[in-house]
C-alpha cells in the first residue's frame, strides 16, 4: 500500500471516458497500422501534439491526419469520426467520482482538444466532480512532457508523493513517476477501481 494520497488526478480518455482512437484507426488504415503503431500515433505524432496544445483547429488536424496516414477519407468525414470515437463516460464513472469527491479533492489531467472537450463538458456529466481541470489545449502543455506535471503540482499545492494519478498510457504514467507522483497504469474503469481498492482509497 502506498502513502495516503491527498489529491486524486485522473486522465479522461481510456480511464473514465470511452475513447477509442486505436482500433478504428487500424481499420481505417486498411491494415497498414498495427494496434501499437496506432496507439503511438496519438503519443508521438507532431500533428497530435499541435492539436493537444491548441495550435491547430480540429478540422485542420483531421485533414492532416488523413493525409499523413493516407486514410482515404476527406477532412469532414474524419472530423465526424473523431467525434464519434469519443463515445461517453464509462458506466459508473460519475458515481465513482461522486463517491471519491466526498473524501478527496479530484482533478482531471487530459491531453485534449476543443472538439472533444466541448463534448465532454456538454454531454458526459463528469467535469463538475473535479476541483481542478487541466486540459492540454487550454494550458498549452501536454503529457508526457515534464512541464505539465510541474504545473499541475504547483497549482494543487501539495507534495509530489501526495498526488495519485491514473492514466492508460504507460508513457504518461512513467513521466508522472519521474516527478515523484504515485502513478497507476489503468485502462478502463475496472482497473481504476482495482487500483483504488488496492491502495485502500475506495
Amino acid at each position: 500500500m502506498s502513502k495516503q494520497a491527498e489529491v486524486l488526478v485522473f486522465d479522461l480518455g481510456g480511464v473514465l471516458v470511452d475513447w477509442n482512437g486505436i482500433d478504428p484507426l487500424v481499420r481505417l488504415s486498411g491494415g497498414k497500422l498495427e494496434r501499437e503503431q496506432a496507439r503511438l500515433f496519438w503519443i508521438n505524432s507532431p500533428w497530435v501534439a499541435k492539436l493537444d496544445l491548441g495550435e491547430c483547429e480540429p478540422r485542420e488536424f483531421a485533414a492532416a491526419m488523413t493525409d499523413t496516414l493516407q486514410l482515404g477519407v476527406d477532412a469532414d468525414a474524419m472530423l465526424r469520426q473523431l467525434s464519434d470515437w469519443l463515445a461517453g463516460a464509462y458506466p459508473g464513472a460519475r458515481e465513482l467520482l461522486a463517491d471519491l469527491s466526498t473524501r478527496f479533492p479530484l482533478a482531471a489531467l487530459s491531453n485534449n482538444n476543443a472538439l472533444h472537450w466541448d463534448k465532454i463538458d456538454r454531454e458526459f456529466g463528469l467535469l463538475p466532480h473535479f476541483r481542478h481541470t487541466f486540459a492540454s489545449h487550454l494550458l498549452h502543455l501536454r503529457k508526457p512532457d515534464a512541464a505539465v506535471y510541474q504545473h499541475v503540482q504547483q497549482t494543487l499545492g501539495v507534495a509530489p508523493e501526495a498526488i495519485a494519478f491514473f492514466d492508460d498510457n504507460i508513457e504518461c504514467v512513467e513521466a508522472a513517476r519521474a516527478q515523484g507522483w504515485q502513478a497507476f497504469h489503468t485502462a478502463g474503469l475496472p482497473q481504476v477501481r482495482a487500483a483504488l481498492q488496492a491502495q485502500g482509497w475506495l
